[in-house]
C-alpha cells in the first residue's frame, strides 16, 4: 500500500475521526504566534490536509481567514457538515490548488508526513507571501506516561514495529534542514470515556488498513487492560504536539 493510498484511507472512518479525534490546546496556537511573529487574527492561512476540520475550527477562532485543502471526498464532506461556511478545494499538498504568494501561513495539522517534501516543499513556499511561516504539528501520545508506554509497546508488536526509546525530537529529524525550523513541544491531555479513547485508536490508519476482524480482537483486549488502570471508566490521555514552523 502507498503512502497515498494508506492517507486516504480516513476517507472510510471520516465520521468516528471528527467524533473521536483528539484536537489541539489553546497553548499551541500561542506558540504558532510567537515563531511565526504575527497574530493569526487576519491572517489568511490554508490549511493543507484538512481532514474533518479540527484545526480550522480552532485557527478561525482565532480570527484566521482560512482556505481548507483535503485529498479526501469522505472527509471533504465530514468538513463541509461541521464548517459549511469555510472555503474547501480538493486538492493536497503536492499539488496545491492555490495562488502564487496568495497565504500568510500554510498549515499541516497531522498531514505532512504524508506529502513527497520535494514537492511540498516548493509548493508551500510558492503560495506564501515573502514572510510567510509553513507550520507543521503532530498530536503524539506522551510515551513517558508508564501506561502509554506499555499501550505503545503492544501496538508496536501488532504492528511488527521495532522498539525504540521515546525521542521528544523525532518529529523533527526528517525535516528539510534548508528551511531553518524551529521547534517547539506543547505537552496537554484530555479525559475521555473509556469508548471514545478506543474509536480513536481504531481510527488511526494503520488500523484502517489492517481490517476489523485484528482491529476489534486488539480494541477487547484493550478494554479489559485499560478498565484496570482506570476503573471509573475515563481515561486520562497525555499528549505531546509537536510543532515545526519556518519562515519563508
Amino acid at each position: 500500500m502507498t503512502i497515498t493510498s494508506q492517507s486516504l484511507s480516513f476517507d472510510t472512518a471520516a465520521a468516528d475521526y471528527a467524533a473521536n479525534r483528539p484536537s489541539y490546546p489553546s497553548g499551541l496556537l500561542d506558540a504558532v504566534e510567537e515563531l511565526t511573529g504575527r497574530p493569526l487574527d487576519g491572517a489568511r492561512v490554508a490549511d493543507v490536509g484538512a481532514g474533518t476540520g479540527l484545526a480550522t475550527t480552532l485557527l478561525r477562532a482565532r480570527g484566521a481567514n482560512v482556505i481548507a485543502v483535503e485529498p479526501g471526498p469522505g472527509m471533504a464532506s465530514q468538513f463541509r457538515l461541521g464548517l459549511p461556511g469555510v472555503p474547501l478545494v480538493i486538492g493536497d499538498g503536492n499539488n496545491l490548488p492555490l495562488a502564487s504568494d496568495s497565504v500568510d501561513l500554510v498549515t499541516y495539522a497531522q498531514a505532512w508526513h504524508w506529502t513527497d517534501q520535494r514537492k511540498s516543499v516548493p509548493e508551500a513556499l510558492r503560495v506564501l507571501r515573502p514572510g510567510g511561516a509553513l507550520a507543521l504539528w503532530w498530536n503524539d501520545s506522551d510515551s513517558t506516561i508508564a501506561w502509554i508506554a506499555d499501550q505503545d509497546a503492544r501496538l508496536r508488536r501488532l504492528f511488527g514495529a521495532e522498539d525504540s526509546p521515546h525521542d521528544p525530537m523525532a518529529r523533527f529529524r526528517r525535516l528539510p534542514d534548508e528551511l531553518g525550523f524551529v521547534h517547539r513541544n506543547v505537552p496537554w491531555t484530555r479525559s475521555v470515556p473509556l469508548d471514545m479513547h478506543l474509536a480513536n485508536l481504531a481510527s488511526y490508519s494503520d488500523f484502517l488498513v489492517l481490517g476489523k476482524e485484528a482491529t476489534n480482537t486488539f480494541v477487547a483486549e484493550e478494554r479489559d487492560l485499560l478498565t484496570d488502570v482506570f476503573p471509573n471508566g475515563m481515561v486520562e490521555e497525555h499528549y505531546v504536539v509537536s510543532l515545526a514552523v519556518a519562515i519563508r
